[in-house]
């Protein structure tokens, strides 16, 4: 028997696959059995149009079993098997792919469900051997071949023996490491854990001896084990089964055991897509935020599967980052992997498929923004904000696919409204879309920018969140109506009657305002009367695209950046403050200054700001109250 080198540059190809390639050890089980499952494949293929072959398909099945002594795990299967030159070809040529071949030469056959492509998932099983045989027995052939090999000299092929057709996979593991407990391997629990994870789907049953311990009967501390095949595998995956056979529960089931929540989702829903790009998907929007979901580091994606076979745990470029809150998972067979199967390559499959997923979800929302108010309200009050930051993002890339599904509370309607119910409910002489922010409704409720509005009765959307208003600016418009801020200055609801006897009120008093400007340098851009208010003595308006709720978002931020609103202070002509205003201007400077600052720092306190100098403040109020 003579020692043969690997083609291919073996050495070299071989090192650079155990150390490089595969990045988790735990996966040389799940090539492995993929690979059984490729060798049943085949001959299951082969008997549906040979009818000399008489298997049927309840017959195949992949054994495990594990020798601890031996260190050594054997992983079996009643497939194709493989002859002598089957066995130098597929074994001793690296990134030789038997399966690739067999699906070439019948692609233009149907139900052909191949999972090999690249010829070198055999190889990770080096990761955690020191030494690989193989013994297989092809379908139809009295002969046995067994191959061995260390992964380092090359590999032998000589004579051996098999009852029956099919292969078996004898792996021995190496000793544990700093880097690694290879003897994990071989205890009942890993290996359950593994397949489960990776090859829970695999058609084939795959079955392993399971050693179970009891108290002996009549004992309290004496144990007794016995030994009994175990299935370690569903099979059918739920999403491969027709809808009308699954219930509600079983899919709540399969949601709480596969993403550890311990509610059950909000809504469910599964897809089959079929043309370029063929692929399954199940996927459920949770009924709460993750703990975790608004810090950095949450990860967003999707299970990836490639024909039941798990691949990718988090698939990040199946979901847009404006519905990073779904769940759920996708089978394709079509996607482009990597040689490991366990990364991506970006390609036109992947961008088809996470196109049609996305598109998917936004119809359900639509669906149930439209058929079940209520859970979407629910659904927003979780994941609304998330919307919001996808009109934003990207420069405003999405915000036309997301501005309907959003929702903003209404304080003339007393509930969530979308844009497009606010457009429907405008009145004939509203051509803007009007809105206020707040740290709560009840005090947005109470701006005194707010109180003309509720006289017109207009509409006014209550902005909480502090990504609302961001939002809004990108959006700009909603079917042509523009987004303008309360509290802006520009806004003006009275007629050009009222609008002229302002400005000569201004005009007239232009020089104690100005000097009220000089006592405000530096904070304030302007100071004049206005007729927007009704009971309020006081506001404070902005001036250009930064708004007071927006420097606020801003300066809070962990960064260096500040910014200041151009701020005006108004100040309402027809209250009584007014009248004193102009009396002290005249008679006593000194007081009329200190009414300025108390002016401005009342209106800074109505808008959630800061007083500016708090000790002076206090002073100058008690100083007030005392005469």
């Amino acid at each position: 028997m003579k020692k043969k080198a690997f083609k291919a540059e073996s050495k070299r190809l071989l090192d650079l696959m155990i150390n490089s390639i595969y990045t988790n050890k735990d996966i040389f089980l799940r090539e492995i059995i993929s690979n059984a499952s490729d060798a049943i494949d085949k001959l299951h293929y082969l008997s549906l149009t040979d009818k000399d072959i008489d298997i049927a398909k309840e017959e195949f099945k992949i054994n495990i079993s594990v020798d601890k002594e031996a260190r050594k795990i054997t992983i079996s299967d009643n497939g194709i098997g493989m002859d002598e030159v089957e066995l130098e070809n597929n074994l001793g040529t690296i990134c030789e792919s038997g399966s690739r071949l067999f699906k070439l030469e019948n692609e233009k056959k149907e139900d052909i469900d191949i999972i090999g492509q690249f010829g070198v998932g055999f190889y990770s099983a080096f990761m955690v051997a020191s030494k690989i045989e193989v013994v297989s027995r092809k379908y139809g052939s009295k002969s046995a071949y067994k191959w061995v090999s260390d992964g380092v000299d090359g590999y032998t092929i000589e004579e051996a023996s098999r009852d029956s057709f099919g292969t078996d996979i004898i792996i021995y593991l190496k000793e544990d490491s700093d880097e690694c407990e290879y003897s994990n391997y071989l205890e009942d629990y890993k290996i359950k854990e593994i397949v489960k994870k990776y090859s829970d789907y695999i058609t084939y049953p795959i079955i392993m001896p399971v050693t179970h311990e009891h108290l002996k009967e009549g004992s309290k501390d004496e144990y007794e084990s016995h030994t009994e095949d175990e299935t370690l595998n569903s099979m059918v995956p739920i999403w491969k089964k027709s809808a009308s056979d699954v219930s509600e529960e079983e899919y709540n089931r399969f949601y709480t055991d596969t993403f550890y929540d311990y509610e059950n989702p909000a809504h469910t829903f599964r897809n089959h897509v079929e043309g370029k790009c063929e692929f399954t998907s199940l996927l459920f929007i949770p009924s709460h935020a993750p703990y975790d979901y608004y810090q950095k580091d949450y990860e967003k994606g999707l299970q990836l599967y490639s024909n039941g076979v798990l691949i990718m745990d988090k698939c990040k470029e199946l979901l847009p980052d404006h519905f990073n809150f779904v769940k759920g998972l996708v089978d394709s067979a079509d996607v482009s992997l990597n040689i490991s199967r366990e990364i991506l390559q970006q390609d036109k499959q992947v961008q088809l498929i996470a196109k049609s997923i996305e598109g998917k979800i936004k119809k359900e929302l639509e669906n149930m923004l439209e058929n079940d108010r209520e859970k979407y309200e629910k659904f927003y009050q979780n994941f609304g904000m998330q919307l919001k930051f996808g009109v934003y993002n990207d420069f405003g890339m999405y915000k036309d696919d997301l501005k309907d599904l959003l929702l903003f509370y209404s304080g003339k309607e007393k509930k969530m409204v979308t844009l497009k119910e606010y457009v429907s409910n405008m009145s004939k002489d509203q051509d803007k879309i009007y809105y206020a922010c707040g740290e709560t409704r009840d005090k947005i409720d109470m701006l005194p920018q707010v109180e003309s509005f509720k006289d017109k009765e207009f509409e006014v959307l209550y902005l909480t969140d502090y990504i609302d208003e961001f939002a809004l600016s990108m959006l700009r418009e909603y079917d042509g109506k523009q987004f303008v801020n309360v509290a802006s200055e520009s806004v003006n609801l009275e007629s050009d009657k009222e609008k002229k006897e302002l400005d000569k009120e201004n005009d007239k008093f232009k020089d104690m305002l100005s000097a009220m400007g000089k006592v405000l340098e530096g904070s304030v851009k302007e100071v004049k009367f206005t007729s927007r208010l009704k009971n309020h003595p006081v506001c404070i308006s902005t001036r250009g695209s930064i708004s007071i709720e927006m420097e606020k978002v801003i300066n809070a931020m962990p960064t260096d950046e500040q910014v200041k609103a151009e701020s005006i202070l108004e100040i309402n002509k027809d209250h009584p403050i007014a009248e004193k205003l102009k009396s002290l201007y005249t008679d006593n400077k000194e007081e009329f200054d200190k009414y300025t600052k108390v002016l401005y720092n009342e209106a800074r306190l109505i808008e959630g700001l800061p007083v500016e100098n708090p000790t002076e403040l206090t002073n100058i109020i008690c100083e007030l109250l005392s005469k």
